[in-house]
């Protein structure tokens, strides 16, 4: 059963959820984007399911062409934390193209709290989660490439 807050103001009262989550506008900003590479920027927002791999279980997903070296991306988030990763989708596949190696990024990417792909693989959820609270101007996320 949902708990309901009553918070009276002069004669008349609001009634609240108190298990409601309330959207919040979050604003990304993406720097370092190498336009000559053309393509696009792609920003999605996970969960800790399915990051930073598996893009079908992003909660959103935001694609703009790759224009400007730096650009901003807006989404009305109601989730408390999650983790960002921005892929560089250069040849509009939609997935990170790998090297000649098969194992490291081709691709420009970036994630939140800067974390970046290394030997020991992707980013975890874990050091990438950001809290909603802790954000009051937004994002910023840097490309790197390889």
């Amino acid at each position: 059963m949902k708990t309901l807050l009553f918070i009276l103001l002069g004669v008349g009262g609001i009634m609240v959820n108190a298990n409601s989550s309330f959207a919040t506008e979050l604003k990304i900003r993406v720097s370092n984007i190498d336009v000559k590479r053309g393509g696009d920027i792609i920003v999605m927002i996970f969960a800790e399911d399915g990051f930073p791999k598996m893009h079908e279980k992003a909660h959103f997903i935001q694609t703009k062409n790759a224009l400007q070296e730096t650009m901003d991306f807006r989404f009305d988030l109601k989730m408390h934390e999650f983790a960002v990763k921005v892929l560089h989708d250069e040849n509009g596949d939609g997935k990170v193209t790998k090297n000649w190696t098969g194992i490291y990024p081709k691709e420009g990417l970036g994630f939140s709290n800067g974390q970046r792909v290394s030997i020991k693989g992707a980013p975890k959820y874990k050091k990438s989660k950001v809290l909603k609270e802790q954000i009051n101007d937004g994002l910023n996320i840097s490309i790197r490439y390889p």
